[in-house]
């Protein structure tokens, strides 16, 4: 397992601009940015064993995380279909 956290623009690397633009202008891409660098970063912090989680903790936090991207993977193809 790789520690190294999954950051939205190495989920998106082709998306970094419009990731940027998104932040900027999108109050709601905002809000769901900042609750998956938060959910991230509890994940991350607990895999490097810095702050451990329990099991079902650790995986329904996962499980938020999955539904995040797919909300910012939605947010990015309307964007795109915008421009």
């Amino acid at each position: 397992m790789t520690h190294t956290p999954h950051e939205l623009a190495a989920e998106f690397p082709a998306d970094t601009a419009l990731l940027h633009r998104l932040k900027l202008e999108d109050p709601h891409f905002i809000k769901l940015a900042d609750r998956y660098h938060e959910v991230n970063r509890t994940i991350h912090r607990s895999a490097a064993e810095v702050e451990p989680l329990g099991d079902e903790a650790l995986e329904s936090l996962k499980r938020e995380r999955l539904t995040l991207l797919d909300q910012v993977a939605a947010l990015l193809a309307a964007a795109r279909q915008e421009v």
